[in-house]
């Protein structure tokens, strides 16, 4: 019985060090860098471009409006946060909402708290932010891309908005401290070397994030070949589609239909149908996505062409039963 005792006693021990580890000590990805950006006309397109139309911070960090077709950004949200990502919507093991990223939120962060969030997944207070934030995609971007968003956020009209702390499941509510990482910036390529070009807007799209299969946080599926479920609010479940080159992917798109399936969402005469419950719905952001230009969009598909095929048959739409 003694042996047992100091047996069960180490085990408490460890897994108390095991815990006071995860809490206190991580994550560790250094200090935020101390940097002030210059607020340039140029850099500010840029990250607006680049904050609507590619990686899509102002899409998420807002409040979509899924009676209409594609959720459209509810006004006066963008950028303001508010979206619900949880169990039931997206199967993460929690629930939490999506900050304001405005300057009413963002006035207190230095450029420096704000480009360790984005790339490394860190906030201000030391807190881990969870990876549905793509950070591990944003890591990997060019530095003055960063920037570029950073100076576009600061441009933004503030906008009041108090949100519910996020909240995890144990024992992602630890495990998230490991989540962090350290950013691998790179140079963005030129657009005349079009694969790799379209290779770095990919990542900035963090297109692989949705499709591509997940279970309990991790890719399991083919890289890109869809497979990713959501529950739609209005009832129904949409499936990620494959975007390999097979014949179940886009192996039979041509770069004009690829560009125009877009584009056709950016013209002016189009306005979003209102969607009843259970009818066809569409978790993608195709309006703020119809705002990339066709020369982006083209060298996006280039790369998708590089890909290895999968045969994956998707339903896309399953409604609720």
């Amino acid at each position: 019985m003694r042996y047992i005792l100091y047996i069960l006693g180490i085990f408490v021990v460890m897994i108390a060090v095991i815990v006071s580890y995860l809490s206190f000590f991580l994550p560790n990805v250094g200090p935020a860098p101390d940097i002030t950006i210059e607020l340039t006309e140029e850099r500010v397109q840029r990250g607006e471009y680049l904050a609507n139309y590619v990686m899509l911070c102002t899409d998420c960090h807002a409040v979509r409006d899924f009676n209409q077709f594609a959720g459209p950004l509810k006004p006066g949200t963008l950028g303001a946060g508010g979206e619900l990502f949880d169990r039931e919507n997206v199967g993460i093991p929690g629930s939490m909402v999506a900050p304001n990223l405005t300057p009413a939120a963002l006035a207190d962060w230095t450029d420096g708290e704000i480009f360790r969030a984005i790339t490394s997944g860190v906030s201000k207070d030391g807190s881990a932010l969870f990876p549905i934030m793509p950070y591990p995609n944003y890591s990997q971007l060019d530095k003055e891309d960063i920037y570029a968003v950073i100076a576009y956020l600061r441009t933004l009209e503030p906008v009041e908005f108090e949100r519910p702390p996020s909240e995890y499941d144990f024992p992602v509510n630890l495990l998230i401290n490991t989540m962090p990482m350290k950013p691998n910036m790179q140079t963005k390529p030129p657009k005349s070397d079009v694969i790799n070009y379209g290779r770095y807007l990919v990542t900035a799209a963090a297109c692989n994030d949705c499709h591509t299969r997940i279970e309990r946080g991790e890719f399991v599926g083919e890289p890109f070949a869809g497979g990713n479920t959501f529950v739609m609010q209005g009832g129904g479940v949409v499936t990620s589609a494959n975007i390999t080159p097979h014949q179940t992917g886009i192996g039979n798109w041509t770069k004009e239909q690829f560009v125009t399936r877009f584009k056709m969402y950016a013209d002016t005469s189009y306005v979003p149908h209102e969607v009843k419950p259970g009818q066809f719905q569409t978790i993608m952001p195709w309006i703020m996505y119809g705002g990339m230009d066709e020369e982006d969009l083209g060298a996006i598909y280039e790369y998708l062409r590089t890909l290895e095929p999968v045969d994956n048959l998707v339903e896309i739409f399953t409604p609720a039963r």
